[in-house]
């Protein structure tokens, strides 16, 4: 919606696309607008929609942004296609923890441990609740974390999910098997999808694989941590225990694995941030895994 003060330009051009959405505009009709931040804000809309109408479907938009770029496209505009993704990808899912593991692919998640759990709560959520009570010298001196004041998943609350998913209120506690094992099926979802790719994913403990062939970061830092033990280098402690959770992914059409790996899985790596943040990067599925590419979704 144009903002109250927005000039009659935009205003005009703004009703004219809610008639008809699908309209060609000229790049006249955008420097035409009188606000120099809103030229901005349309021009990156716009050739966000050109990029949506020229596909044939919302998957092979995505993957058009992801293998082509997205130029100066907002990571939120993403993170929203790989929402509206995986609502058609698992559709008629009954199971709770892989539709909160799905979370993950597009809300970056806070990391606290309480109780000896590892849980994942959503950021944004989170920010609002520390803004709305504040951060009292006491609760900073105890590091109590926000996320202990939310209601983790589990067998007995795991009902509720349903009337909560669109308020993502919920943590998820990955450091126990349910949590991981629904990462892993989003996972063999979101390969399947996309890439027409069978693949079978299991939580690990450890890399015991001495000839490890290939790995895949599912954020930038575990991309640096893996970088660093594929080249030999040494990685700092605190670096290795950012590591939250290790995966093997095995395809099951080997005829489709590049020759370097094949008859080898692929490991997978989610880690946080420094601060704490978990940022998965699902593009990096797409674009990382051995394979060769499948038909347009």
């Amino acid at each position: 919606m144009p903002p109250d003060d927005a000039c009659g330009a935009e205003r005009r051009l703004h009703a004219s696309l809610l008639q008809n959405p699908r309209r060609a505009v000229a790049a006249a009709d955008v420097a035409a607008l009188a606000d120099a931040d809103a030229r901005e804000n349309w021009t990156v809309l716009l050739r966000f929609r050109d990029r949506l109408l020229a596909a044939p479907s919302v998957e092979a938009a995505y993957l058009d942004l992801v293998r082509r770029g997205a130029g100066p496209l907002p990571p939120l505009f993403l993170n929203q296609l790989v929402h509206l993704i995986l609502r058609n990808a698992l559709e008629g899912c009954p199971d709770p923890y892989v539709l909160r593991a799905g979370e993950l692919f597009f809300r970056p998640q806070r990391v606290s441990v309480h109780d000896g759990a590892v849980l994942l709560a959503d950021d944004e959520v989170i920010e609002a609740h520390e803004a709305g009570r504040g951060q009292s010298p006491l609760v900073a001196m105890l590091g109590e974390a926000p996320a202990a004041e939310l209601d983790v998943l589990d067998d007995a609350n795991a009902w509720t999910y349903w009337s909560r998913s669109d308020a993502f209120t919920m943590a998820l506690n990955l450091g126990a098997p349910r949590g991981r094992e629904g990462l892993a099926r989003v996972v063999e979802t979101w390969v399947k999808h996309l890439l027409h790719l069978g693949a079978a994913v299991e939580p690990v403990a450890r890399i015991e694989d001495r000839d490890w062939r290939w790995f895949v970061g599912l954020d930038a830092e575990a991309t640096r941590v893996g970088n660093a033990l594929w080249t030999g280098d040494a990685v700092a402690e605190d670096a290795m225990a950012r590591v939250l959770a290790l995966f093997r992914l095995t395809v099951a059409d080997r005829s489709r694995v590049d020759p370097r790996a094949a008859g080898h899985p692929v490991y997978l790596l989610l880690a946080m941030t420094p601060d704490r943040i978990v940022r998965v990067k699902p593009q990096n599925l797409v674009m990382g895994l051995p394979v060769t590419s499948a038909a347009g979704a």
